[in-house]
């Protein structure tokens, strides 16, 4: 069913509990991982040019950190579970469509903070961007919260 999975990362707290998703489905359909980190050329850009490359190095570097995490991840549960890591640089929501495509993906797999009340309509993120724009399915994995009963400790 699953051959390829896309895991989004951006190295966060909230992107922890998806690498751990679909690493778990990656590991029980025996399909490749593809982990993809986007620089996020609007950030970059806005920032004065003279710190403008020191900003571009932490990132890339924040990113190789963010997708060896994945790595990591998928050789605690299988190590058996290929992973293929990119560092892309553009707009995070279409390079991660974009690159899902490009390596016809059968899921793509990004966290969410899981905002409650009013804020749930305001996500404004590149994951609700990425639902509405990628032709591929996306599963969204909300961050859960310390109080969650279904919150497991590592």
């Amino acid at each position: 069913m699953f051959d390829t999975i896309v895991v989004a990362t951006d190295g966060s707290d909230s992107v922890r509990r998806a690498v751990d998703v679909a690493v778990d489905v990656a590991a029980r359909f025996e399909a490749e991982v593809h982990a993809v980190y986007v620089v996020d050329e609007g950030e970059v850009e806005s920032t004065p040019d003279e710190v403008r490359e020191d900003l571009r190095e932490a990132l890339d570097d924040h990113g190789e950190s963010a997708l060896e995490q994945v790595a990591d991840a998928a050789a605690e549960r299988d190590p058996g579970i290929d992973v293929t890591v990119e560092v892309r640089e553009g707009r995070p929501a279409a390079e991660i469509s974009g690159y899902a495509r490009d390596v016809d993906a059968d899921v793509v797999a990004m966290g969410t903070r899981g905002r409650h009340g009013e804020n749930r309509f305001l996500i404004g993120s590149v994951a609700e961007r990425v639902v509405r724009t990628c032709p591929i399915p996306v599963l969204t994995v909300r961050q859960l919260t310390d109080e969650d009963p279904r919150r497991t400790t590592i």
